[in-house]
């Protein structure tokens, strides 16, 4: 999506606002593209609908667990996604009812426990925020690739008997893990760690992306949750 005229990545003055206090059963997913009316909605929810798949919960993705969030970098505030994007999530079977687009803002990078962008510019533009958010801010493409070559074995098991089931836990241990092995599992081409932009494009490419998208998510949310995609 090309940006507006005139705008940049707001709220640079991290100084400007009070960051909250959160949960320690709470993990924070931020997913990022461009105008947070295509690509990034449609992870966010693609990602929150597996969540409530594997987990069989809602409250795993809102209340407590794994918090699952979007922005743009040059987001469209207060505005709908894109039609063909919900077209997307509906043939899914994910929910696209109540978004509304974001800019993204200091606030949104130093929360999130886990950024995960479209395309490598985004990720650039994310780091260059500061925050300390270069551990934790990976492609979606790459850490697909990061995930995949972790065994679950060394990741902690989730635990029914804590608040979050153990998802907290585990989400921060499979970041480490997959910041630590970012510099030895480099990728083949550049082009393989991008999602690319369908704003615009008809309803057959949005389709094309949101396949990919969601491909790109499985492992993700397997690594996530230790529970594998229903057969």
């Amino acid at each position: 999506m090309p940006p507006p005229q005139g705008r940049g990545i707001a709220g640079r003055g991290a100084d400007t606002f009070s960051v909250p206090v959160e949960s320690p059963h709470c993990f924070r997913i931020l997913h990022v593209s461009t105008g947070n009316v295509c690509r990034s909605p449609i992870t966010e929810r693609l990602h929150r609908h597996a969540l409530q798949e594997r987990l069989g919960s809602s409250q795993a993705v809102r209340g407590c667990g794994l918090l699952v969030e979007s922005a743009g970098t040059w987001g469209h505030e207060g505005a709908p996604m894109e039609t063909h994007a919900a077209t997307v999530l509906a043939d899914y079977g994910a929910d696209p009812a109540g978004f509304i687009g974001r800019e993204l803002l200091d606030e949104h990078v130093i929360r999130a426990d886990l950024v995960l962008t479209a395309t490598r510019d985004h990720r650039a533009q994310v780091i260059s925020m500061g925050h300390s958010a270069g551990l934790r801010t990976f492609t979606l493409k790459e850490f697909n690739r990061l995930v995949r070559a972790i065994d679950p074995a060394t990741l902690p098991a989730p635990d029914p008997g804590l608040p979050d089931g153990g998802l907290v836990e585990r989400a921060r241990a499979l970041v480490g893990a997959a910041a630590a092995l970012r510099g030895w599992l480099l990728a083949p081409n550049p082009e393989s760690d991008e999602v690319h932009d369908p704003y615009g494009a008809p309803i057959t490419f949005f389709r094309s992306i949101g396949d990919e998208i969601n491909r790109a998510l499985d492992p993700v949310v397997t690594a996530l949750t230790g529970v594998p995609a229903p057969a």
